[in-house]
């Protein structure tokens, strides 16, 4: 049975360890990974330390332990909500029926789609638009 408690004392000095080393070389991000890494490795040394009577030992790992269990219980509170889309809000003018306005748009879009407007064809070409200007070509030398 002893050397159980030994394993559980090396387990958890290699999980806080490995935790501490993984955050500052940027192998992992101070974030639940880590929390969790702290709050074994504290549980392990506070098994240990209760077994050897090492009580100073076991009182900062208390510590350490509720350092990381408030942490990982506030990321856990402040982890964003999934957003449910609203939909999209449905616009009604007083005394005009819903289809009105719908049935007047699409109109409008399909008579500029067909270059008709109330009945009449649109011109193909404005008449008063802008023409890229021509751009001249400088004069051939004679010499070849």
């Amino acid at each position: 049975m002893e050397l159980l408690w030994e394993i559980a004392g090396w387990a958890g000095a290699v999980a806080i360890l490995s935790a501490y080393l993984a955050v500052s070389m940027g192998w992992l991000k101070a974030g639940k990974g880590f929390q969790t890494a702290n709050l074994f490795g504290a549980v392990a040394f506070i098994v240990n330390g209760t077994v050897h009577g090492a009580w100073p030992s076991v009182v900062t790992n208390v510590a350490w332990f509720l350092i990381s269990a408030i942490a990982l219980f506030r990321m856990r509170s402040a982890s964003p909500q999934p957003i449910v889309p609203a939909e999209d809000p449905q616009v009604h003018f007083p005394g005009v029926p819903d289809t009105t306005g719908q049935i007047a748009v699409v109109e409008v879009i399909t008579g500029a789609v067909h270059g008709e407007t109330n009945g009449r064809r649109l011109p193909t070409e404005c008449p008063t638009a802008v023409r890229p200007a021509e751009v001249p070509r400088p004069p051939r030398s004679s010499e070849s």
